[in-house]
């Protein structure tokens, strides 16, 4: 701190003992205007069970309790919030909630609302702007830029920052995108190649469905209710469009599987052309796989086109074996009646026969 002496010439010429009055005096004076005198590096345990080591920790608190403040400026600005952890300097800088625990410079540290409550931030920045409840970020700058969002779970470094106002989200490794609600992302295409989770292989599952995967990682299912379908319609000769597909057996390049297993499909490219409805598409737009499920549809289409076609014919079958028998069954009566009229026409030529005379020889 400098200290000021007086300019004029009087104080100079005053005794030691008055000079050094005045100089203390000025000094006090000084210390009391410098806007660093606020800047106390207070330590020790305050009223209702808070405690403080840093500069301006818990400096506004008036009436809010067990709080713990570690750092400079942490929790500086909270007044009533009760049961908040901060750790780091500026941790939960304007904290007016409670529960909360901010561990990490600046973590947690615009959390203003009195409703920014039961939030865990660890890293330095995580969960920076937040004034929403129920919130977990690990990692540096991990949530950093969600505001009012509640429920969310973000793990690693500035895993989920581009998340602004959405909830129940959980970002691992990955940076999340603005309009995230109720999403789920894991890791990122450009560091993460392949996925294995234990507690799937062997496990049967008798009510489910397939899950289906797109060019980009999102996971879901193929979903069959009318509530959910648009220009509903026969697929009628849409789908003879897989009698030009080609069938092939083959084994994955050694990359994708060393063991070269004997594999059974189609190939995209061959798909592509006969109808490119039936290929999925990487980012590029170039064909990636064969949507193995519209052509399932399709061949059940194709059968029961071919079934209607054999009931149709096995009707014809029956009818025509039908009227055979009818009509073998009328040449038959009609052979029997003339058969019985033959036979009485015999009965009565016989009938109309002289009778022999007997002829006597000399």
């Amino acid at each position: 701190m400098k200290t000021k002496t007086s300019p004029t010439k009087n104080s100079m010429n005053r005794s030691p003992f008055c000079r050094g009055f005045l100089l203390i005096l000025l000094v006090l004076a000084c210390f009391a205007l410098s806007p660093t005198a606020r800047a106390t590096c207070q330590e020790g345990c305050l009223s209702s069970n808070n405690t403080t080591l840093g500069e301006d920790a818990l400096l506004d608190l008036t009436t809010g309790t067990d709080n713990t403040a570690l750092g400079f400026n942490a929790l500086l600005s909270d007044t009533t919030g009760t049961h908040n952890t901060a750790v780091g300097s500026s941790a939960l800088y304007a904290n007016q909630g409670s529960n909360n625990c901010a561990i990490g410079a600046a973590a947690l540290g615009a959390n203003t609302t009195n409703s920014g409550s039961n939030n865990t931030a660890v890293g330095m920045d995580a969960l920076f702007l937040n004034s929403g409840s129920n919130n977990t970020a690990i990692g540096a700058s991990a949530g950093d830029s969600i505001q009012a969002g509640n429920d969310n779970i973000f793990i690693g470094f500035t895993a989920g920052e581009m998340v602004q106002g959405g909830s129940h989200n959980i970002e691992i490794a990955h940076h999340g995108t603005p309009g995230d609600i109720a999403t789920i992302r894991i890791g990122t295409k450009k560091n993460q190649k392949n996925t294995y989770i234990a507690g799937i292989t062997g496990v049967t599952v008798a009510g489910g469905v397939g899950v289906i995967v797109d060019a980009s990682g999102h996971l879901g299912t193929v979903t069959s209710s009318a509530r959910f379908k648009d220009n509903v319609r026969p697929m009628d000769k849409a789908s003879e469009a897989i009698l030009a597909l080609q069938p092939v057996t083959f084994r994955y390049k050694r990359d994708l599987d060393p063991e070269g297993i004997p594999q059974f499909g189609l190939v995209a490219e061959q798909v592509e052309k006969v109808n490119p409805d039936l290929v999925a598409r990487d980012e590029q737009g170039k064909p990636y796989t064969v949507r193995y499920e519209a052509v399932n549809a399709m061949l059940l289409n194709e059968f029961l086109k071919e079934h209607r076609k054999a009931e149709e014919q096995q009707a014809t079958i029956t009818q025509l074996k039908r009227d055979f028998r009818g009509t073998v069954a009328q040449l038959t009566t009609r052979l029997d009646e003339q058969a019985a009229q033959i036979q009485k026409m015999s009965a009565q030529l016989e009938a109309t026969k002289p009778a022999p005379q007997m002829v006597n020889n000399p």
